[in-house]
This record gives structure tokens, sequence and C-alpha cells, in this order.
């Protein structure tokens, strides 16, 4: 790989350090990922078939199985064409910051520092959202499983915020201690002693684990089903239980459900400063977990569509997990489908892990560049633990007073975690349209780099920008007609309130002292 810069960039570790060193960053992170552990990180972070499991009658309430199917393949165009464009940066620019920093380097001059402060704000705060999602299901599977067996049960919310909180401050323990500390899994078995060796075997076995309870519970459900659900209500079938005339409508509001099932795709893009050889492996990670996802989810959504017996029933959701009542329905035990919850609880457990570990390090390269107030203590790497241990910490603090909003307004927590979709999205279409703006040029991305789409590129990028705005549209839309107080969708307040934050942090601070990556020659 090339960089027009007068720099040779050679291929692996040395490769890497150089090409941080042309942007002006330093390379301060230990090199203890490879291929194998990168893309069982990218795929852990996304864990698409669990996700979806744990969103899924969301969009079957808007929509029903059109919804959940059709958008699936919808979100799966989009998406690809996203990580396509994020892959062919990383190949070129294989850096912790991601889409903020291929935003500094591609915008003009005059407005770079400003465009990818903007950038990295709608990624960090979409993987602070995300990261709200998935450290709320711990807590609401267990809960789950007490109103199965006592539906009489009413639970209240400072319930929910505990076991919230306790998620929050175990991985943020594990991440900070323990991570480079995991030699108990290889007596898991000889499956995991195969793999490659190194500090990340807990993810990889996570991966094994998901991989394998996928596959189980497919077969489960399937063999002990009694009477399948017919091919039209899996293809054909549109609910529209929502107040909403617009059948468009319906179908791009209850897309945030299949969407679900590719968030945080960039995850391996942020840890590309562990990675030997990142610029050829994180790549390849994108776009394995897009196809390995892809093919799990949709697998999933139509075995259980074809296995559920009482539409209805679901759609009551009494535990707050109606994933379970399908399950139940599918197998016909409590107890099947009761493991096949504490199955999906240990698998949150390691996703949450990998999810911190990519946020982590996202807020650390912010920090790094001198963005935020703060950034001498969070832009630190412990000498010994190897970890940024103050990007951890303010990390799980933000989700510590996140979870306090549980407290006070489900509503607005659940608005909340709905932006870290919308965010995500409008992070990646920044430096796509740049790359557009700059007409693809071998300047910005050298013929030799070593993920090229060619003229494909064009296509790639236009419809990730294209998508920013579709969804940061819909997704701010109600829910259900006539809009109530309790039914509205707070998501737009929500970001206002991220964007005041944002504003504040600059002015105060990041104004006078930021300054992101730049190509000399830029």
């Amino acid at each position: 790989m090339e960089v027009k810069t007068g720099h040779k960039v050679e291929q692996g570790h040395v490769g890497n350090v150089l090409v941080l060193e042309t942007l002006g960053l330093e390379a301060q992170m230990k090199k203890n990922l490879g291929p194998f552990a990168i893309l069982c990180v990218g795929f852990n972070i996304c864990n698409s078939w669990v996700g979806l499991a744990a969103t899924m009658v969301i969009g079957m309430e808007q929509g029903g199985s059109v919804t959940v199917v059709h958008g699936m393949l919808v979100v799966l165009f989009f998406m690809c064409c996203s990580a396509l464009t994020m892959a062919e940066l990383a190949s070129v620019y294989p850096t912790a910051g991601g889409p903020y920093h291929w935003t500094s380097i591609l915008a003009p001059n005059y407005s770079n520092r400003v465009m990818s402060y903007i950038a990295a704000c709608f990624n960090i705060f979409g993987w602070l959202s995300i990261t709200s999602g998935v450290v709320v299901q711990p807590g609401q599977f267990i809960q789950a499983v007490r109103i199965f067996f006592n539906p009489e049960v009413n639970v209240p919310a400072w319930q929910y915020f505990l076991f919230f909180q306790a998620a929050n401050i175990l991985v943020l323990l594990h991440n900070a201690i323990l991570q480079h500390r995991t030699p108990w899994v290889h007596d898991i078995g000889l499956v995991t002693v195969m793999l490659d060796s190194g500090r990340h075997e807990l993810i990889r076995v996570s991966v094994m684990l998901s991989i394998t309870s996928f596959v189980v519970i497919i077969v489960t459900c399937l063999s002990r089903t009694t009477s399948f659900n017919s091919s039209e209500f899996v293809w054909t079938t549109f609910i529209n239980n929502t107040g909403w005339k617009s059948s468009a409508v319906v179908f791009l509001t209850g897309m945030a459900n299949p969407n679900f099932m590719f968030a945080g795709i960039d995850g391996a893009v942020h840890l590309a400063e562990e990675v030997s050889d990142a610029a050829k492996f994180v790549p390849r990670a994108l776009m394995s977990t897009i196809v390995i996802g892809f093919i799990t989810a949709f697998g999933f959504s139509l075995s259980m569509l074809y296995s559920l017996t009482d539409f209805d029933k679901v759609l009551q959701g009494l535990t707050g997990v109606p994933i379970y009542e399908i399950w139940y329905q599918a197998t016909r035990s409590q107890a099947a489908a009761t493991v096949f919850i504490f199955v999906l609880l240990s698998i949150a457990f390691f996703s949450l892990n990998a999810v911190v570990e990519s946020s982590s390090r996202l807020t650390w390269a912010f920090a790094r560049d001198n963005a935020l107030l703060g950034s001498k203590l969070i832009g630190q790497v412990h000498p010994l633990l190897q970890v940024p241990i103050w990007a951890l910490l303010a990390n799980a603090t933000v989700i510590f007073i996140i979870g306090c909003i549980y407290l006070g307004s489900s509503t607005a927590f659940n608005a909340f975690i709905n932006s870290g979709l919308l965010l995500q999205q409008c992070s990646f279409a920044i430096p796509a349209a740049l790359l557009m703006w700059h007409g693809r040029s071998d300047r910005v991305l050298p013929e030799s780099r070593a993920f090229n789409l060619g003229l494909f590129g064009w296509f790639a990028n236009a419809a990730t920008v294209l998508f920013a705005p579709l969804i940061t549209i819909m997704y701010c839309f109600p829910v259900s007609m006539p809009v109530t107080p309790s039914g509205m969708n707070y998501t737009a307040a929500v970001v206002g309130v991220m964007g005041l934050f944002s504003m504040a942090n600059w002015f105060l601070y990041a104004r006078e002292h930021y300054r992101g990556p730049r190509l000399p020659s830029m």
C-alpha cells in the first residue's frame, strides 16, 4: 500500500506504524490481535441473530413479517454498502478513530476540524447509545425468567436499574483488569485450543457459543414445532397496528428492528491499531461480519416466523422479552425456552464485553487528538494493563448516568438507544460523501490499496450517504398514531441534547486544542 505523501508504507506491523506516523499520530497500543481475533470481535459486537432476537417483535408490530424479512434485505443492501465504504478507507487509513479520522483527512483545510469533530460526536454518541442498549439486556433477560414463571409479578424500574449498573460495572472491570488474562478458556475444549492464542480467547469462545447456540435453537424449534405457519404468513403478511395510514411509513419506521442486526458494524475499525497488518485484515473483518451476520439473522428470523403458533400472544410481550414466548410456543417446553434465554444472557455478556472494548478505543482516540475535556487523562494507555483505562472509566460513567434516565422515564431511555442507529449511519455518510467530493482520486485512495472497490465504489459511497437522511427522518417518527406523551418518539430531542453537550465541549475546549490527522500533502 502506498500513500501519496512520499512515504512507502510496508505491509504488517511496521506498515501500521508508518501509516499512523504519516497522519501525525503516535502508535501507543500493543499489536496483539491477529486476523481471526479481529474477525471474531467484529462478529461478536453485532451478533446479528441475537440482536434480532431481542428486538424482533418490534418490527412485527410495525409491518409484521414483511418488515422483518424484507426490511432485513433492505438493511443488508445499505449496510453492506456502508461496510464496503469503510473497508476501503480502512485499507488505506487503519486508525482507531475510524470515520472521524477519515473525515479529518478528506475534508478541505478550512473545514476539516469542524467536520471531523461533528463526525466524531455522531460516532461516539452512537456507540454510547448502542452500548446502553446492550447493557440493559442482561437485566431484561433475568427478569423475563422471573415473570415467565410468576406472571403476577410487577417488576419495578429500580430493579432493572440495578441490573443495568451491575452489568456496566462488571464489564468495566473485565475490560480494565482481566481482558488480557483469560487462560481458563483453554480448558473449555478442543475447539478453543485449536484457535489462535492471545488475550482474546474469551471473544473467540463467545463466537463459538453464538454460532453453536444458533444452530441448536434453530434445530430444536423446527423439530419440536407441531404445525408450521404458511409461507404466505412468513413472506407476505403485512400487519399495521400503529395507526399510521401509510404502509410505507410503517415499513420504514419498523425497519429499525432489522437495522439492529448491524448495530456497531464499525467495531473492528476502532481496534485497528491493535491489529497486525490492519490494512488487510480489518476490511476482511468488516465484510465477514456482514456475511455471517446476515446468514445467521435471516435464518433465525425465518425459522422463528415459521415456528410461532400464537402471534397475538407474542405481541402481548408479557415477559418484556417476546422471543421467550416464541421459543416456548415452538418447543412446547418451559425448560427449553428458559435454557435458551440463559444462553442469550451469556452471549449478551460476551457481546457487551466487545462493545465496551471498541467504544473505549474510539473515546481514547478522540482524547489522544486532544478533543475532550480531560484529554490528558482519557488519552492515556495504562503501561501495564495495555488498555485505555481512563477512556473505559469515562464511558462507564456516561453509561451509568444514562442508566439513571431509566428510573425517570423508560421512554426517554429507549429514545437514547434508538438514536444509536441514525448517529452511526451519519458518521459513516460524512467520509463517504467526502470521498465522492474528491472524485475517489488516487491522491486519497492509492491504487495499490489492499481493498479496492473500483468503479463500484461510487455506488457504495452514494448508497451509504443516502441511507443516512432516510433513517434520520424515519427513525424519528412516532411509532404509533395518535401521538401520546408515553408513545412519542423522543429520538430527535435526545439527539438535540447530545448536540448541546457537543457544542459545549467544542467551545470550552476542542475549538482551541483539537487537531485531527491530516496527510502532509493535503
